[in-house]
């Protein structure tokens, strides 16, 4: 299927109607001068050379050329193959905590930082499934629907900080709400989502949700980020630590039952991320046990380039337009 890449440029064929209008008044102003010369007998044997056929015929050429030269300009391509692969593999959305706690660095150099190493080697190791992200706090956001352009994914994972949701909380209910909208509903089956978070904030609408994408046929895992002990949140941009209502220190600590009981709801398993490598393979494996179906892998669309070959022909036209006379053959006779 042929397509243009820079379709905008064919409004230059606009350019090429004054010049056919140009041509047309020439031709008159040539009928008319003919005329004004006297005897048209006379003059039509002193111009019995001249072809007023061939002037038109190069005169289209010349058009023609200009027109292929800028249909050239758009870069007429076909494609080589359909860009999209049918491979075997499972839709993953990931819902990533990025609260303020997240910030707490019981886990070095922060958990959130930890966090998306994570979900970077997931990604990485995510070639025949589509992956889509929802970032949460006090809101949740659906920052990149489902996709298998891996780029893009990780793109858009380089964006995730504590930033991007202005209210605070940890409202996972609202993100896993957001993960089971991004997935195909009809479906009861294929799909899975990666919760991340440190469960700080109790939120008693999570199971409940959990429950409905179970019965849509998604398993949740969770990941918990963070320690039992916890650890003190620094604000950023300012380095002091966060404080409570009564100016006490904020302590954020893991809660590890919430995590757990979210994953169980759904049959899915609760990780404890210590190691980032051995968690990412804990994960990878738990995916790959999920029965696959076909879907689109990603990468780019090969395309074939026809404009060159457009450029030779419109060339070809101005080089045989040059050897067109505008005068007659005539036959002589010995």
């Amino acid at each position: 299927m042929i397509s243009f890449q820079n379709i905008e440029f064919l409004s230059g064929l606009l350019l090429l109607i004054p010049l056919v209008v140009i041509f047309i008044l020439v031709l008159r102003w040539k009928r008319k001068t003919t005329k004004a010369l006297g005897d048209e007998t006379l003059v039509s044997k002193l111009t019995a050379g001249y072809s007023a056929k061939l002037y038109k015929v190069k005169f289209v050429a010349v058009l023609v050329a200009l027109a292929l030269c800028i249909v050239a300009a758009t870069n007429v391509r076909t494609p080589l193959n359909s860009g999209k692969e049918q491979t075997a593999g499972i839709d993953i959305m990931v819902a990533l905590d990025v609260s303020k706690s997240m910030l707490s660095n019981d886990i070095k150099p922060s958990r959130l930082e930890r966090a998306r190493q994570l979900v970077s080697m997931l990604i990485d190791q995510s070639d025949n499934n589509r992956v889509g992200l929802v970032l949460f706090a006090g809101k949740a956001y659906l920052q990149m629907p489902l996709t298998a352009d891996l780029a893009e994914a990780k793109l858009f994972l380089s964006n995730a900080s504590v930033d991007a949701v202005p209210v605070q909380g940890t409202n996972i209910s609202e993100a896993l709400q957001l993960c089971n909208n991004a997935l195909d509903t009809k479906e009861k089956k294929h799909k899975a989502v990666v919760l991340i978070s440190d469960g700080e904030d109790h939120d008693a609408g999570a199971e409940k949700t959990a429950v409905t994408l179970a019965d849509n046929g998604a398993i949740v895992y969770t990941v918990g980020i963070g320690t039992a002990e916890g650890s003190t949140i620094t604000e950023p941009g300012t380095g002091t630590l966060k404080t409570d209502r009564n100016g006490k220190t904020v302590i954020s600590k893991l809660n590890e039952e919430e995590l757990k009981q979210i994953a169980g709801a759904t049959g899915g398993n609760y990780f404890h991320m210590e190691d980032v490598t051995k968690t990412v393979t804990e994960v990878s494996s738990a995916l790959n046990g999920i029965e696959k179906k076909l879907v689109e892998s990603g990468g780019e669309r090969s395309y074939l380039s026809i404009s060159p070959f457009i450029i030779a022909i419109a060339l070809l036209l101005l080089v045989v337009e040059i050897f067109i006379p505008e005068r007659k053959k005539t036959k002589s006779f010995v």
